[in-house]
């Protein structure tokens, strides 16, 4: 253990019980991610394929030489 992460320790063991609270909020806060959204976005497997196959990304090559991304 870190000489930090054992004096953190040694702190909160000296905190009074009333200002655990706080305390712990905080590190909680720290802790979780901050989510801003749903998973899967809303345009997540919005492109369509006009043949039908689903094996794009082993045919990358095919499409980028095709035009794939340029305007038509």
């Amino acid at each position: 253990m870190s000489a930090s992460r054992d004096e953190l320790h040694q702190l909160v063991d000296e905190l009074p019980e009333s200002q655990l609270p706080g305390l712990l909020a905080d590190a909680r806060r720290r802790l979780s991610p901050v989510r801003t959204g749903s998973w899967p976005p809303a345009w997540f497997g919005s492109a369509t394929s006009r043949d039908g196959r689903t094996d794009t990304s082993n045919r990358i090559d095919e499409l980028l030489a095709e035009g794939f991304g340029r305007d038509r």
